[in-house]
C-alpha cells in the first residue's frame, strides 16, 4: 500500500497537470466520502422550528417549510428529520390520533392541507431524503387529560395514560398501548413516500417510582427481577417489534433512533463509557447498546451534546466508545451534534469557540464506523452563530455526498446505467444533460468531473463528485467550473441510495 506521503505527492502532481484546482481536502490527505449522512432535525413540538407558531395559514406554513429546505441546501445537507408526531398527535390526517395543536393552536383542528404530504413531496423535489421523526410515548406537554381533544385516545382510554413531571405519557407497560403507538406511526409510513422512521431519545420519562405503573408491573412483570428490568423489556419490545413491522410494511426505508449519548458509565458497568453522566439504560430504561448489538436498528444516532474535553462526558471519549459498539454490526452510526449550544452564553467557554463543531467532525474522521451527522436543530443550523456551521461546512462538506446505503439493502438491484447525452460549453460553464434508462426514475443523479478518462475505482469517493441533483427522466445541470478538456460522467441513484454503473464519458471540446 502506498504511503500517505506518496498519495499526497501523487494528488498534488495530478492537480498540477489538470485544469481542476487542487481541492482543500488534499492538504490533509483526507478523501471525502461518497456517502455521508448530513441531516438536521426540524422540530415541531412547542413550535421550536416548524411551524414557527400555531395558527399560521396553510400558505404561511408551506413557505416556512420551503425556507427550511433552502437552509438544508445552503448547508450542503442531504436529509431532513421532521417531527410529525410530537405529542401523540399528527401532522397528517391520521385515523388514530388528532391533528396536532402545533399546526392551528387547537388540537384536532384541520389545518386546511396535508402538512406531511406537502413536506414529503417538496423535500423530494430538492433531492433530499425525508425521515419522519416520532416521539413514541409522549402524549402532552401538560398534565390535565381533560385538555386533550375529546376524541383523543387518552380520553377514550384513560387507563392508557400516566401523568409525570407536568406532562402526560402513554404507559409503555401495556401491550395494547405499545401496539397502538406502532399502528399510529406505521400509518404515516405506509401512506406516504417516506425515507425513514425515526425515534428520538424519550422512552420512559425517568427511573423514579413516581411514574405510577405499579399496577401494570404486578400484572405483566412476572419473571422479572425488578421494575427496571421489566420496563427495559417493554422498551426492547417496542424497538424489536417496530423493526419487524417496518421490515414487513416497507423494507426499503431506514429505521433508527437518536438516543441520549451515554448508555452506561464505566463506574456502573465495565462495558460502559469513560463518563459520569445520566445513563439511558438506567434512567430511561433504554438499552441503546443492546439494540445495536442485537441488530434491531438500521442506524443509531447518539446525541453527543458535549464539547471535546468536557467533564464528566467528553465528546472525544464517547466517539470511540460508540464506534466500538457499532463495529462489526450492521447498524450504521451517525452522531447527533449540538448546534444549539454554540454561542449560548449559558454554556461553557468551549461552546463560544467557532471551530468546536468542526473539531467534532475532524475527530469523527478517525473512526470509519461513523458515516455522518445530524444537527440539532434547524434554527441553529440557520442562525450559524459565530460562523460555527459555516466553518464545519467549509471544513468537512467540500464535496456533495450521497446518503449512506443501509447494509441490508446494499445488495439490492442497482439502478439502470444512465446515458450522458452531452457536456457542452455554455456562457455559464459546461451544461451536462443526462437521460435515465429503465422503467424507474432515479431519485438523484450524481455528476462527476475528471481531467482524464476515469477508471471504475474513481467513483468510490467524492473527490471528483461535483453535484448531486434531483432525479427526473432527464436532467440538465450547468457546472460553473467546467472547462475544455474535462470529462464528465453521470451515475443514477435510487431511493435506497444505491448507485448505477457510471454512464458513458463525455469530453468537453
Amino acid at each position: 500500500m502506498p504511503s500517505r506521503r506518496t498519495l499526497l505527492k501523487g494528488l498534488a502532481l495530478a492537480a498540477a497537470a489538470s485544469a481542476v484546482p487542487l481541492p482543500a481536502f488534499a492538504d490533509s490527505g483526507y478523501v471525502p466520502p461518497l456517502r455521508q449522512m448530513r441531516g438536521m432535525w426540524i422540530a415541531s413540538v412547542v413550535n421550536i422550528n416548524w411551524p414557527s407558531k400555531p395558527g399560521l395559514s396553510a400558505d404561511e406554513q408551506k413557505a416556512e417549510y420551503l425556507a427550511w429546505l433552502d437552509v438544508a441546501e445552503q448547508r450542503k445537507l442531504n436529509s431532513v428529520f421532521v417531527q410529525i408526531r410530537p405529542t401523540a398527535d399528527a401532522f397528517w390526517p391520521s385515523p388514530y390520533e388528532p391533528w396536532s395543536q402545533y399546526l392551528t393552536g387547537t388540537q384536532g383542528q384541520d389545518p386546511g392541507y396535508d402538512p406531511l404530504g406537502f413536506a414529503v413531496a417538496e423535500t423530494h423535489k430538492r433531492g433530499l431524503a425525508f425521515h419522519a421523526w416520532f416521539n413514541p410515548y409522549r402524549v402532552s406537554m401538560q398534565a390535565d387529560p381533560a385538555k386533550l381533544h375529546p376524541d383523543h385516545p387518552g380520553r377514550k382510554h384513560p387507563d392508557w395514560i400516566l401523568p409525570f413531571g407536568g406532562k402526560l405519557y402513554y404507559n409503555p407497560g401495556m401491550p395494547e398501548v405499545r401496539k397502538f403507538c406502532q399502528d399510529a406511526m406505521l400509518d404515516a409510513i405506509t401512506r406516504y413516500d417516506i425515507d425513514g422512521l425515526h425515534f428520538d431519545d424519550y422512552f420512559y420519562p425517568t427511573n423514579t417510582t413516581a411514574f405510577d405503573d405499579a399496577e401494570e408491573f404486578a400484572k405483566y412483570g412476572a419473571g422479572f427481577p425488578d421494575l427496571a428490568s421489566w420496563r427495559r423489556n417493554n422498551v426492547d419490545l417496542m424497538v424489536q417489534e417496530m423493526q419487524q413491522r417496518v421490515l414487513a410494511a416497507k423494507p426499503e426505508i431506514a429505521w433508527g433512533i437518536s438516543p441520549s449519548g451515554i448508555w452506561r458509565n464505566k463506574g456502573t458497568d465495565p462495558l460502559g463509557s469513560d463518563t459520569n453522566g445520566g445513563q439511558s439504560y438506567d434512567n430511561l430504561h433504554a438499552d441503546t447498546r443492546g439494540w445495536v448489538k442485537k441488530g434491531w436498528l438500521d442506524y443509531i444516532a447518539p446525541q453527543l451534546y458535549w464539547y471535546v474535553g468536557q467533564p464528566p462526558a467528553d465528546y472525544s471519549k464517547l466517539v470511540p466508545w460508540w464506534s466500538d459498539v457499532a463495529s462489526g454490526t450492521n447498524t450504521l452510526l451517525w452522531i447527533g451534534q449540538a448546534a444549539y449550544k454554540v454561542a449560548d452564553p449559558a454554556q461553557a467557554p468551549e461552546w463560544q469557540v467557532t471551530g468546536e463543531l468542526s473539531r467534532h467532525l475532524t475527530l469523527n474522521r478517525e473512526h470509519p464506523e461513523i458515516s455522518g451527522d445530524i444537527w440539532y436543530n434547524a434554527n441553529d443550523v440557520k442562525a450559524d452563530r459565530i460562523a460555527s456551521i459555516t466553518t464545519a461546512v467549509n471544513d468537512h462538506y467540500q464535496r456533495p455526498a450521497l446518503a449512506p446505503v443501509l447494509p441490508r439493502l446494499a445488495h439490492g438491484a442497482a439502478p439502470h446505467r444512465p446515458v450522458l447525452a452531452y457536456a457542452l460549453r455554455r456562457s455559464g460553464g459546461v451544461e451536462v444533460r443526462a437521460v435515465a434508462t429503465g422503467r424507474d426514475e432515479p431519485f438523484q443523479f450524481a455528476i462527476f468531473r475528471f481531467d482524464r478518462p476515469a477508471g471504475s475505482g474513481a467513483f468510490t469517493d467524492a473527490r471528483n463528485l461535483v453535484a448531486v441533483v434531483p432525479g427526473d427522466r432527464q436532467i440538465r445541470w450547468t457546472d460553473p467550473d467546467g472547462r475544455r478538456g474535462h470529462y464528465y460522467y453521470v451515475v443514477a441513484v435510487d431511493r435506497a441510495n444505491r448507485t448505477s454503473k457510471p454512464s458513458n464519458a463525455f469530453r468537453v471540446i
